[in-house]
């Protein structure tokens, strides 16, 4: 069977080949190619005199700014782009939309002056930062918005700490085992009357899922009208570990009993078994478990039989089994030496 389908195959290519060099030698077909030839050529001739007239075209500037101080704080922003119309020939406008990318126009801080802290920056005074990026038989025909303005306030500064705002969670048998920023302070800029109500940087909200590995992310900080942190952003760490499963031998101590009597519990000691992270699991000992039974305590139960209950143990464990949950305890009195 495969070798009849070889066969078919090859078959159905040998006359589908000669089909296509008969039809190539034949007269249609010489034809028809010069027809298509002249027709290229006619098109291409069409296509050159069309984009030889003169056009008008929208072009998209950046608008940057450049070299603020860390203490002026920008009240009012300029646009983040000019909408510049040009007029010329379709080849030059077609080399604008395919090839060219134009360099944003930046202003920097220090070369504008206002009043009342309020620059305006006509466009007389940006148009050559435009021309000297267009080609010299480009005429520019508008510029919107015509003139750049923004506001600003130099502000007083001091240094508050950053909270992370957010949720992160681990996947299945893993846990985020600390949260870490860096910086974990940052300097805020904003007028007195406003500096006074910020005592906390916060970052943008975001949500990470079902992590497996220690994760980092650059995250904003969370600004409004009038203030300005510096930074403006944080790198936040996220370290994972893998829980592992231990089990630790703690005994059961009596407190508060008088001088003559001594708690015995069956068994002396119980086992806790606890989830913890792998690179802690070393470092979690059977001491760091405390059970205390209290002599009034046990007068209250009524009964032989007592609930374990763990009194302290370290933090970042879950999952806490303690195997066997009750046991039974004798209160024995103690005889002198003396009776």
């Amino acid at each position: 069977m495969p070798m009849f389908d070889r066969r078919n195959i090859k078959y159905t290519y040998l006359k589908l080949s000669k089909k296509i060099k008969d039809f190539l030698l034949s007269d249609k077909s010489r034809e028809f190619l010069i027809f298509l030839f002249f027709f290229l050529i006619a098109g291409g001739f069409w296509l050159l005199q069309t984009l030889n007239n003169d056009y008008e075209a929208e072009f998209s500037i950046p608008v940057r700014m450049k070299d603020l101080p860390n203490n002026v704080v920008l009240t009012s922003e300029p646009p983040s782009e000019l909408r510049v119309r040009v007029k010329d020939k379709g080849t030059v406008l077609l080399n604008y939309m395919l090839g060219k990318s134009f360099f944003p126009v930046n202003l920097v801080f220090l070369d504008y002056k206002g009043k009342d802290n309020h620059v305006k920056i006509y466009a007389s005074d940006f148009e050559k930062k435009i021309l000297s990026q267009l080609n010299v038989s480009s005429k520019i025909l508008s510029i919107k918005p015509d003139t750049l303005e923004y506001i600003y306030s130099e502000g007083k500064s001091k240094l508050v700490p950053v909270r992370f705002q957010g949720k992160v969670t681990a996947g299945l048998q893993y846990y985020v085992s600390d949260t870490i920023c860096k910086p974990d302070s940052v300097l805020v800029y904003a007028p007195e009357g406003i500096l006074d109500t910020i005592t906390t940087a916060y970052t943008q909200n975001i949500t990470l899922e079902n992590i497996s590995d220690t994760t980092r992310r650059r995250i904003p900080l969370t600004s409004e009208r009038g203030v300005k942190f510096v930074p403006a952003s944080v790198e936040m760490t996220f370290p994972v570990d893998i829980y592992t499963e231990k089990t630790v031998e703690v005994p059961l101590h009596g407190v508060n009993f008088p001088a003559d009597k001594v708690l015995r519990t069956f068994p002396s000691k119980v086992q806790i078994t606890f989830q913890v992270g792998l690179k802690r699991f070393r470092s979690i000992k059977a001491s760091d478990f405390i059970i205390n039974i209290s002599y009034e305590e046990l007068l209250k139960l009524g009964s032989d039989k007592y609930t374990v209950k763990l009194k302290s143990f370290p933090s970042g464990i879950n999952q806490i089994r303690i195997v066997p949950e009750q046991v039974d305890f004798l209160i024995e009195q103690i005889t002198s030496n003396g009776d």
